[in-house]
């Protein structure tokens, strides 16, 4: 009867890899054929593109893989697809390789660039079939963390997240439970290949309907006050962060296609989450109110909120599947940077975005200070590290007061949103212009 009806036939057809390195068995990569050569490359890049790395990343590793095999590669770098042309003198040969999902894999990320570094000592001497079966066990990196273990990840991040925002002991709970069991409830969708839609949707649904259970039981059984319902934004804040930061630098690097294309995926996740957000709201009679005030000295603040950077960062660099010390590593950067910023408004009177422009800035120096002792991508501890400073809760009300209508504070809050989300991105590059010289020249 052919194939079931039960079965769903894939959209994107699956890429055989091997079959380019069949013609070619025991030669070495470097005396094999153009086409063969083309296949490590194009893997290889399309690989660094699933982990969620921009596009001068991407382009950058594939130009060392090519300059080791003798060809020259030219390439055209989008969110989901990479079309680009190989040359060895004598023939060219082009390729079109797409994804069929996107997403942030900083354990694979690191791998593949000790691949692409290491290619001139090992990866060049090793035959086609070799190299692709080397990839195929990085591919195999999926996820290290289970649904739970993330579930209570962004349960640390998001009631870190809470209490850094204005929250209390009260909104930290009901925030835990509700980010657990809406992320939780995404990354079972995920795992399972439903669309981006439905996993945002049903994970802001579960994560506000958790917060206004568990606060109607704190307001029955021990009288808790219901202005500490705002903190309902933090339990479902859904903060795109990587393609947010990397949108930023690919287009100072002038790859329009894929800055521009990463910021459409960007805003299109922050309309969703906020969208399904405001009608939850209103279902659930929940409203964006002013966190009651905390009675904190100002010793006591600087120490707390070193110590939910810390939590927040590590919470989320564990959803972006890091492994543990990297996480560690970007949580301390995360700890000083962010409580930076945040004194910086509080005690100096900056503006958000100046302070959020030189948080970064500094976020990325430090940065650059580990890379040589730890050898960890740099953009796998930047982008976890200052994640927590893009402004989830100003696109939430922005969306929440358009949708009642309150323009004047609904313009305010986004334009507070846009000026800090311009300034995180802008803080990195002008640090990497500083300590990276391969980044400060248009080549």
């Amino acid at each position: 009867m052919g194939q079931r009806q039960s079965e769903i036939i894939k959209n994107h057809m699956e890429v055989y890899w091997h079959d380019y390195a069949s013609a070619s068995k025991g030669i070495p990569i470097t005396e094999a054929g153009l086409v063969e050569k083309a296949s490590v490359i194009g893997r290889t890049g399309l690989m660094l593109l699933e982990c969620g790395t921009g596009a001068w990343r991407v382009r950058s590793s594939m130009n060392t893989l090519s300059r080791e095999l003798g060809v020259t590669t030219t390439a055209d770098i989008g969110l989901l697809s990479i079309e680009f042309t190989c040359f060895d003198g004598d023939q060219c040969y082009t390729q079109s390789l797409c994804l069929t999902n996107t997403g942030v894999n900083t354990s694979r990320l690191n791998r593949l660039e000790h691949f692409v570094n290491d290619f001139d000592r090992e990866g060049k001497f090793m035959t086609g079939e070799e190299l692709h079966s080397h990839l195929d066990e990085i591919e195999r990196i999926h996820g290290l963390y289970s649904p739970i273990a993330l579930g209570f990840a962004a349960a640390l991040a998001c009631s870190c997240f809470t209490f850094l925002l204005g929250g209390g002991i009260v909104e930290m709970l009901c925030a835990f439970c509700g980010a657990g069991i809406g992320n939780f409830v995404r990354c079972k969708l995920t795992k399972h290949h439903f669309t981006l839609f439905l996993g945002i949707t049903a994970s802001v649904c579960s994560a506000s309907l958790v917060y206004a259970i568990l606060l109607k039981l704190a307001e029955v059984l021990f009288a808790v006050s219901a202005q500490h319902e705002a903190g309902y934004i933090c339990s479902m804040l859904i903060i795109p962060g990587f393609p947010f930061i990397t949108s930023g630098i690919d287009l100072a690097k002038l790859d329009m296609r894929s800055g521009l294309e990463r910021l459409a995926y960007a805003v299109l996740i922050i309309l969703v989450a906020t969208m399904t957000a405001w009608i939850m709201a209103l279902l659930l009679h929940l409203q964006p109110v002013q966190f009651p005030a905390l009675s904190l000295t100002l010793p006591e603040e600087i120490v707390f909120r070193l110590l939910a950077s810390f939590g927040g960062v590590f919470g989320f660099s564990l959803m972006f599947n890091s492994p543990r010390n990297l996480a560690v590593c970007a949580a301390l950067i995360g700890a000083v940077t962010n409580t930076f910023r945040l004194e910086l408004v509080s005690l100096a009177g900056f503006p958000p975005a100046v302070a959020a422009f030189l948080g970064a800035l500094l976020a990325e120096l430090l940065a650059s200070c580990l890379k040589s002792a730890a050898g960890y991508p740099r953009i796998s501890v930047t982008v976890p590290s200052i994640v927590i400073m893009v402004p989830g809760l100003y696109f939430y009300r922005a969306i929440y007061n358009l949708g009642i209508l309150s323009l004047m504070d609904s313009a305010t809050w986004f334009a507070d949103a846009i000026l800090i989300i311009v300034a995180l991105p802008l803080g990195l590059i002008f640090a990497r212009i500083v300590t990276d010289k391969t980044f400060r020249y248009c080549t």
